[in-house]
């Protein structure tokens, strides 16, 4: 690791945003671990874990592309100052919804349902606004890396502290802590000093725009096979993750602290990965690196899958993590680095929907086989597939069949 691995925090305003982000996101995943956890102890269904994913997540890809085309037009940092006040409020409404004890499932889900579309809004204005936070923009991909490090931090610190939240204190206090948690996000947006917006002198109709950037994207081959290889992965892998609490209560005979610390493992394997990405220099072919961190991933889900022994898994749960990292922090990194600055709030919303969208679906998918062929099965098949598609995307690469992206590329202009 050396200095310019932190390069970006020469910015001022990136500063603000990530010591901010940081603290919001612990309280995050201690929000989304209480959930996971309170709903299968409930229902004991795997099927309805997929449901709260399917619920938290599916909203994002409805409305992720009006939220593209939002963040294009009006002001992306009003917008995001309303969607973390929108989420603060959500918070809220469900720490007094489980504090006076009168709920079902189907009201968290439902919770969870309004936080989706609420991040519909948020991604792509908070992916698009880092971009205007970073004085140089060579230090823009090193931004986004440690964006990802910063959210696997806290998913290594925030479902350990849930476990133990879950178990001392009780559900309403993690869904508490995540709402002070917004203070410090809002606080930092609100301290930033960020150059006057100018608005477009016109808006095209909201049809037209989407067709603007399905077509960018068609033309576009760089981006379009980024998409579809993350769509993949995120349909039929990454969602393994839903089956976390299978291990923890069932495999492993644990409670809800085995299913932090287990969560808390694979965040700390994608916050290594965070970090050996933003200590990659300049010249790197990302393309490579996401096609060998995506074999590591395969590696670890086939060894995690029939694992019985607990601190093994462990072990094999920070590989998953470390090779999960990649998925979405070098898709987003080759996204940012080479699209054209007038369409990137929507090009970035395509990606929350390939992202968000598949997930959920994967979710119900993944819950569903499990129950027919059982948990390890299905995490050791989303193994196998991973290695195929890790290993069918170096084969290419060393054939020079696919562009090469780096670490640092000037964006492309549209013409025309």
């Amino acid at each position: 690791m050396n200095i310019s691995t932190f390069s970006a925090f020469k910015s001022r305003n990136y500063r603000l945003y990530f010591s901010g982000q940081s603290v919001s996101l612990i309280g995050t995943w201690m929000q989304k671990t209480a959930v996971s956890w309170v709903v299968y102890a409930h229902t004991h269904s795997k099927f309805m874990l997929g449901m709260t994913i399917f619920a938290s997540l599916f909203p994002s890809f409805m409305f992720s592309f009006l939220g593209g085309i939002a963040s294009d037009r009006y002001n992306r940092y009003k917008l995001l100052l309303l969607t973390q006040f929108a989420s603060m409020l959500q918070a809220l409404a469900l720490t007094l919804l489980v504090y006076f004890k009168h709920y079902t499932v189907w009201h968290i889900i439902g919770l969870s349902a309004v936080l989706g579309v609420i991040n519909a809004f948020d991604v792509p204005a908070r992916q698009s606004l880092v971009y205007e936070m970073v004085d140089n923009k060579a230090d823009l991909p090193n931004a986004l890396a440690l964006n990802s490090s910063m959210v696997n931090l806290s998913r290594l610190i925030g479902p350990g502290l849930a476990g133990i939240a879950l178990e001392k204190l009780g559900d309403d206090i993690c869904f508490a802590l995540n709402t002070f948690s917004f203070v410090a996000v809002i606080a930092s947006l609100l301290f930033m000093k960020l150059p006057a917006w100018q608005p477009s002198k016109k808006h095209k109709a909201v049809l037209r725009e989407l067709k603007e950037g399905l077509i960018y994207v068609k033309h576009t081959p760089a981006i379009s096979q980024i998409l579809t290889i993350l769509g993949m992965m995120s349909l039929l892998v990454l969602p393994y993750t839903t089956l976390i609490p299978v291990y923890a209560k069932d495999i492993f005979k644990g409670s809800a602290s085995t299913f932090g610390i287990i969560d808390s493992a694979i965040g700390l394997g994608a916050l290594f990965g965070g970090l050996y990405l933003a200590s990659l220099k300049p010249g790197r072919n990302l393309r490579k690196v996401l096609a060998i961190n995506t074999i590591i991933l395969g590696m670890g889900l086939v060894l995690f899958s029939h694992t019985t022994w607990y601190p093994i898994a462990l072990l094999f749960a920070t590989l998953c993590g470390f090779g999960m990292m990649s998925q979405v922090t070098i898709s987003n990194t080759i996204i940012q680095t080479t699209v054209d600055p007038a369409v990137r709030g929507r090009i970035i919303s395509l990606y929350a929907m390939v992202f968000f969208g598949l997930q959920p679906l994967g979710g119900l998918l993944v819950g569903t086989i499990s129950q027919y062929i059982g948990t390890p099965n299905t995490v050791l098949i989303q193994g196998l597939f991973t290695l195929v598609v890790g290993g069918y995307s170096l084969r290419l690469i060393n054939k020079r069949e696919v562009p090469i992206a780096v670490m640092q590329e000037e964006p492309q202009e549209m013409h025309g």
